[in-house]
């Protein structure tokens, strides 16, 4: 590939930024001022770092609406200290009232821990989605089309990792203060744009087996 076409795809984000900024600042001069005084959103988005998936495009949401974390197939690992740090503030000092996990058929991550190929690094990550693939494969191996077993995987990961969220004890915690957290699993249909819930919410640890409790002093 050319520099040309290098710096001319790069050249795209600047004038892009430019067109961004201006098109905000005519419909509201104080618009940028105000979003510098601080975030308050009321959501925190864990999704699929795919880029056809943006949190607040999807949702038709401004900017400062949606507290953001992405990752390969929007997974929450418990030893991830990224997404738990993102996931401590987001509570305890964003205070957000809802957190969402969005998956998306169609997921290039959810379709490769499907096979018994090799990637490289990633693979590690997706060994996360073999073990939900394992715990439902009775029900996955009776889907003979691949793209409905992959999609009924996608929807199987998001329930996964919402009760992966219900687990922690950031969250347990906040249910404990008396706070009205609640955690939605949602998959994207890329075919239509249209968000399809999956009733996997939790408001309070009385959903979760009691191993995974946790006990607080008041």
């Amino acid at each position: 590939m050319s520099k040309s076409i290098i710096d001319e795809s790069y050249n795209k984000l600047i004038r892009g930024n430019k067109l961004f900024s201006d098109s905000r600042t005519f419909n509201d001069p104080e618009y940028f001022k105000k979003l510098s005084l601080g975030q308050k959103p009321d959501y925190l988005w864990i999704g699929c770092s795919d880029s056809r998936v943006p949190a607040n495009e999807v949702t038709n949401t401004e900017s400062g609406e949606i507290f953001v974390h992405r990752n390969i197939a929007n997974l929450v690992v418990h030893t991830d200290f990224n997404l738990m740090s993102v996931l401590e503030y987001a509570v305890n000092v964003l205070e957000v009232k809802h957190i969402i996990v969005c998956g998306h058929y169609g997921c290039g991550g959810v379709r490769a821990a499907m096979t018994n190929k090799t990637f490289g690094l990633v693979d590690k990550w997706l060994r996360n989605i073999k073990d939900v693939y394992h715990r439902n494969q009775n029900e996955l191996e009776q889907i003979m089309d691949i793209d409905k077993r992959s999609d009924r995987l996608t929807e199987l990961n998001v329930m996964q990792q919402v009760k992966n969220l219900a687990e922690t004890k950031i969250v347990q915690k906040a249910w404990h203060q008396g706070r009205g957290l609640v955690i939605h699993g949602w998959v994207y249909g890329m075919n239509n744009g249209l968000i399809t819930e999956l009733n996997t919410i939790h408001d309070n640890k009385e959903d979760l087996p009691e191993i995974y409790r946790y006990e607080f002093e008041d």
